[in-house]
C-alpha cells in the first residue's frame, strides 16, 4: 500500500480537515465512528491509504494527526460528531495559542510542541507498510498554521527526506482579512513552503466566498460552506489514490507530471459541477460542460485569473461512468480553443485520469489541478502588503520579541520576489527563445574549449 498520513495544524487546518474526513467517510461507506456500513467492495479496497483497520472488526481509524497551540480546537473535535473516529493519542495541543504570530508558532510556543508532534508522526509512519508521504492542511494567515505548520514541514523533510510532502494552504485573501499581520505570517510561511514542500495546493477565502455567493447562491456563507467546497476539491484530488485503476495512482506521479521546476510547485484547483441546490434538477451534466466549468476562472479556488498567465501543466480527474474518448475530445477542444493560454514549450501538458466511482449524490464530477503562472498574482499581492508594513517596521517588535531576526524578514521578502520573477520568466519564454538560449549555451561551450 502507499499510505498517506494527514496532519492538520491550527484552527483553520483542523476545520478544513474535519470537512475532508466527513467527505471521505461518505465515499468509503463508513459512519461517523469509522464503522464500515457500505456494500461495495470498491469502497474499502484501497481505504487503508487514508485509514488503518483497527482490532474491532469493520472499524477504520484515520491516519490523521490533529495539532493546535490552543486546546479549544481539540476539545471541539473530542466533543463533536466525530468524537469516536480519531485516535485519542493523535491529538496534540498546547496551552497558550500563537496569537496570530508566526514567531510564536515557529520558535517559542511551537518549538515546545514540535517533538511530541514528530513522535506521533513517527508512530504513524511505522504503522504504514510503505509510506507515500505526509499531507499538511493549514492556513498561512494566522500564527499556528503558518509558524508551527512550516516548522513541522522542515522537520519532516529532515526525518523523511525521500517521502512526498504536500500542503493544502489557505492563503490570505485581499478582501477577507482576519488579522493585520497576515502579510508577515504568509510571506514567512511561503519562504518555508518554497524550500520544503513538494506540492502546494493554494486556496483562498475570497475565491471560496465568491463561489458560494455567485455559483451556489448562498447569501452569507459561513466557514462550514467554504470548508465543504475545499473538501470536495481535496477528495477529488485524492480520488486516484483512494480508488483502484487509474493514472496518477500516487503523489509522486502527480508531482513528476505537474512540476516542471522544483520551486514552481504551487497549484490552484477547481471542482465541477458546482450548482445551486435548487437548479441542479434543471441541468444536464456533460463532459464538455464539466470541462468548461473546470477551466472557468469563476470556479478556481484561489483569487487569480488564469487568463492573466499561462498554464504550465494541468491534471484533470474525472469521476463516474465516463468514456475515455469523450474526455480526450473535450481536452483537445479546450487546448485548441485556448491555445494562447498554454505554454508552447511543454507539449501535451494536459493529462487526465478516470475513476468509475462517482462522489455520493452525483452522477459524474471532475477536479482540475493546474500549475499556472497566473498564481504569481497571489504572491505579488502578499509581497506588496508585506513591504508596505515592513518599510516602516510596523508590528515588528511582536516578532523580534520572540527571538526572530529582521534578516529573516528580508530573506523571505527577496525569496518571494525571486519566485515572482521565475514565474514571469517562464510565462514569457517561447519555443524560439528556448532555442536561442540553447544555441547561446552551445557557442559559449565551444568558445570555452578554444580558450583551453
Amino acid at each position: 500500500m502507499r499510505e498517506l498520513v494527514s496532519i492538520a495544524v491550527g484552527q483553520a487546518g483542523n476545520q478544513v480537515s474535519g470537512a475532508f474526513w466527513e467527505g471521505l467517510l461518505a465515499e468509503h461507506g463508513m459512519d461517523n465512528s469509522g464503522q464500515y456500513v457500505g456494500n461495495n467492495p470498491n469502497q474499502i479496497e484501497r481505504a487503508n491509504i487514508f485509514f488503518e483497520e483497527s482490532a474491532v472488526e469493520g472499524k477504520w481509524v484515520p491516519r490523521s494527526i490533529q495539532v493546535d497551540l490552543e486546546p479549544g480546537t481539540m476539545d471541539a473535535f473530542r466533543n463533536g460528531k466525530h468524537a469516536h473516529l480519531f485516535r485519542p493519542d493523535n491529538f496534540v495541543s498546547g496551552e497558550n495559542g500563537a496569537g496570530n504570530n508566526f514567531a510564536k508558532g515557529y520558535y517559542t510556543e511551537g518549538a515546545e510542541l514540535i517533538d511530541s508532534v514528530l513522535e506521533v508522526a513517527r508512530k504513524e509512519a511505522e504503522k504504514a507498510e510503505m509510506l507515500q508521504g505526509f499531507s499538511l492542511t493549514h492556513s498561512l494567515g494566522g500564527g499556528t498554521g503558518s509558524g508551527l505548520g512550516t516548522n513541522l514541514l522542515s522537520k519532516l523533510r529532515e526525518e523523511f527526506p525521500d517521502r512526498m510532502l504536500t500542503t493544502w494552504s489557505v492563503l490570505p485573501s485581499p478582501k477577507v482579512s482576519d488579522t493585520v499581520v497576515e502579510p508577515y505570517n504568509a510571506t514567512l510561511a511561503f519562504h518555508q513552503l518554497m524550500e520544503h514542500a513538494d506540492l502546494s495546493f493554494c486556496l483562498d477565502n475570497e475565491a471560496l466566498y465568491a463561489i458560494c455567493q455567485r455559483t451556489l447562491r448562498k447569501k452569507d456563507p459561513n466557514y462550514e460552506d467554504l470548508n465543504a467546497i475545499i473538501a470536495s476539491a481535496m477528495s477529488g484530488c485524492t480520488t486516484t489514490l483512494r480508488f483502484p485503476g487509474q493514472l496518477n495512482s500516487d503523489l509522486r506521479k502527480l508531482g513528476v507530471n505537474m512540476v516542471p521546476f522544483p520551486r514552481l510547485h504551487f497549484f490552484t484547483c477547481s471542482f465541477a459541477p458546482l450548482t445551486a441546490p435548487g437548479s441542479r434538477a434543471y441541468q444536464q451534466l456533460s463532459i464538455p460542460e464539466l470541462t468548461m466549468q473546470g477551466f472557468d476562472p469563476k470556479n478556481i479556488m484561489a483569487a487569480v485569473d488564469p487568463r492573466m498567465g499561462k498554464y504550465l501543466t494541468v491534471a484533470a480527474i474525472f469521476r463516474g461512468q465516463i468514456g475515455g474518448r469523450a474526455v480526450e475530445d473535450a481536452m483537445r477542444d479546450i487546448q485548441t480553443k485556448q491555445s494562447n493560454l498554454f505554454v508552447e514549450w511543454i507539449p501535451n501538458n494536459i493529462q487526465h485520469s478516470l475513476c468509475d466511482i462517482a462522489p455520493p449524490g452525483l452522477r459524474m464530477s471532475a477536479t482540475f489541478i493546474s500549475n499556472s503562472t497566473s498564481i504569481q498574482a497571489l504572491f505579488k499581492r502578499t509581497a506588496e502588503q508585506f513591504s508596505l508594513m515592513f518599510r516602516r517596521k510596523a508590528f515588528l517588535h511582536w516578532y523580534t520579541g520572540e527571538g526572530m531576526d529582521e534578516m529573516e524578514f528580508t530573506e523571505a521578502e527577496s525569496n518571494m520576489q525571486d519566485l515572482i520573477q521565475e514565474y514571469q520568466q517562464y510565462e514569457s519564454t517561447s519555443v524560439e527563445d528556448e532555442e536561442a538560449l540553447y544555441e547561446g549555451d552551445a557557442t559559449y561551450e565551444e568558445g570555452g574549449e578554444e580558450a583551453e
